[in-house]
């Protein structure tokens, strides 16, 4: 019997019916940033909303990634251009003393006693000039979009695992996903694929690309940790009077298991959070998640020693915890009615259904380094129906992708897919058809910032 099963290959699994367990008009898959802003933007224009998430809190990397930066958020001038539901999401958070980050009236500024106290901290300076990024506190975060979910109207079932589209032609009528209650489906007349993975939209037979550059960040892995009880003055004091000590530690550490870690500040100056890279492995195969789960651990505990033994400010620190949710940043990408590429964003074309703007990173805003702009376009699949992409899976080379993964521009698209979906039902139309220009004027409307020619 053992060496039959050992031959199988393939098993038949009965056929079974099952439940339509809710129905809805708009149903989003996944609730990391890109899902929590697509889910709360359609029901606040009116659509009935259902999100459902794999996970039993909100915020994906954001929270359960402890990918705890959002970065990027204004371009070197006193405006800031990622706003929205992003900024309400900032807003709320320093409400609840879970943010810190620049004064939005400074930014812009040139002042060298407020561009010293803000040096240490990354992404609030860049070329002299005061910019907003904002470092989160996650368990606050995660209490901020329960907050924002339900305050919308949304109808919010965590620890759901949407598995597949149900689709009939070419037209997705909702979705089946995995719970304690059972397998059951939700059914919806526009569906937001907000997985990350385009879990969804690959199960629906829509086209995508996978591949990947291993040369780039996006191809690499993580499993982030924080440490608690550091003097986070102290190490930075220590890293930039001993550069030369700093970078031999930092060689120490990865020749520990040749993962590039990062120590990083946080909402709070006794935590740090230490990013990593671990490249060769894919985020659509069990096994290198499993193996990354277990051998960043396996590396994060003598690392941390290290620290603790050479570095001022670490001596008394201690792990606070690791994320429960792995961080992958590249896999599936959509191919939609318009592809995102490198040469978009560094040439600043202004699309004429731009839905998101993304302020140049290492370089403040200029005619060399414009502000980059994402299409309505590039979430729609080329061919099916009553779907919509959002966040990291949306459409977009290699290299566009790499630079547009991060969290504030996932939560902009978001925003937009959740308002173009609302459309669609109040008009009757599929989500390829909504007006574009009336998308635009609900963004702007509701606190988005769009390139001046479209306002």
């Amino acid at each position: 019997m053992g060496e039959l099963l050992s031959k199988a290959r393939t098993i038949t699994e009965p056929a079974k019916e099952v439940k339509v367990f809710k129905e809805a008009e708009v149903v989003v898959v996944g609730g990391g940033p890109a899902g929590v802003a697509a889910a709360v933007a359609a029901a606040r224009n009116g659509a009935q909303t259902v999100l459902l998430e794999r996970y039993g809190h909100l915020g994906g990397m954001a929270t359960g990634g402890l990918v705890i930066l959002i970065p990027h958020m204004s371009a070197g001038g006193e405006e800031q251009e990622v706003a929205g539901i992003c900024q309400e999401m900032i807003e709320r958070l320093d409400a609840a003393g879970g943010a810190h980050h620049p004064r939005r009236g400074d930014l812009g500024s040139t002042d060298k006693k407020l561009l010293s106290n803000l040096r240490y901290y990354n992404d609030f300076v860049i070329e002299g000039r005061v910019r907003m990024s904002v470092y989160v506190d996650p368990e606050i975060l995660k209490c901020v979009l329960n907050d924002m979910v339900e305050e919308a109207g949304v109808k919010l079932f965590l620890h759901s695992w949407g598995s597949r589209a149900v689709v009939e032609g070419e037209k997705v009528q909702g979705v089946v996903f995995e719970s304690k209650s059972g397998r059951l489906a939700t059914l919806g007349k526009t569906v937001i694929d907000a997985t990350g993975d385009g879990d969804i939209f690959a199960s629906a037979g829509a086209e995508f690309d996978s591949t990947i550059n291993p040369e780039l960040r996006s191809s690499t892995l993580a499993v982030v940790f924080r440490l608690g009880n550091v003097d986070f003055k102290q190490f930075v004091e220590f890293k930039e009077s001993e550069p030369e000590q700093w970078n031999k530690i930092m060689g120490e550490i990865r020749s520990i298991g040749n993962f590039r870690l990062l120590p990083l500040p946080s909402s709070r100056d006794d935590v740090m959070w230490v990013n990593n890279w671990v490249p060769g492995k894919d985020c659509l195969n069990v096994e290198d998640l499993t193996w990354v789960e277990v051998n960043l651990r396996k590396v994060m505990l003598p690392a941390h020693e290290v620290l603790k033994k050479n570095v001022p400010g670490f001596e008394r620190s201690f792990i606070l915890d690791t994320a429960s949710q792995i961080g992958t940043r590249c896999s599936r990408r959509l191919i939609g009615e318009y592809i995102v590429t490198e040469k978009d964003i560094r040439s600043g074309i202004v699309h004429e259904d731009t839905i998101a703007v993304v302020p140049p990173f290492k370089r403040n805003v200029s005619a060399e380094n414009p502000i980059g702009c994402i299409p309505y376009r590039a979430l729609v699949p080329k061919r099916i129906e009553n779907l919509l992409a959002t966040g990291r899976c949306f459409s977009s080379d290699m290299v566009a992708n790499d630079l547009l993964n991060l969290i504030p521009f996932c939560v902009e698209m978001g925003q937009a897919a959740g308002i173009a979906a609302a459309l669609a039902v109040k008009d009757g139309v599929s989500p390829r058809q909504v007006n574009r220009k009336a998308l635009l004027r609900r963004l702007l409307d509701q606190g988005a910032w769009l390139p001046k020619a479209l306002r």
